[in-house]
């Protein structure tokens, strides 16, 4: 709990190393925690509990369990694609790209030692660029 603030909007989060970082959480992001913090997860964690995301089970939700309910919203929501945690990863990195994000924003705030890594994520925007500039371009 003590790594989210929701007033502010930002959390902190550990990634490999256990290096930390702090994570923008967009409006809807702050709405939606809140929401559950309120609604639901009073109803399973124990009183004193420092874990944001506790099961029904008042047990730590697992990076599988996560993937789990990821995979399952997706069905629910007519998704017919295989998707994965990982995808809302790359999604994420790519519509801030698309939205004007700097690079070595995106790098910070994905984690990456290196820039090359998060370089990946510009052939993604490269292409939305020249579709844009297709559409709505008056030589396009």
């Amino acid at each position: 709990m003590a790594d989210i603030d929701l007033n502010t909007g930002y959390v902190a989060a550990f990634g490999k190393g256990k290096k930390r970082r702090l994570v923008p959480l967009g409006e809807p992001a702050r709405d939606a925690i809140a929401a559950y913090l309120e609604q639901v997860r009073g109803r399973w964690a124990t009183p004193g509990e420092k874990l944001v995301f506790v099961t029904s089970r008042r047990k730590q939700m697992t990076r599988q369990g996560f993937w789990k309910l990821v995979k399952r919203y997706a069905r629910e929501v007519g998704i017919p694609k295989e998707i994965s945690p990982h995808m809302l990863r790359h999604s994420f990195a790519t519509h801030l790209l698309q939205g004007g994000a700097d690079l070595r924003a995106v790098q910070l705030l994905l984690g990456h030692a290196d820039i090359s890594t998060t370089q990946i994520y510009t052939h993604v925007t490269g292409d939305h660029l020249q579709n844009m500039h297709s559409r709505f371009h008056p030589r396009g």
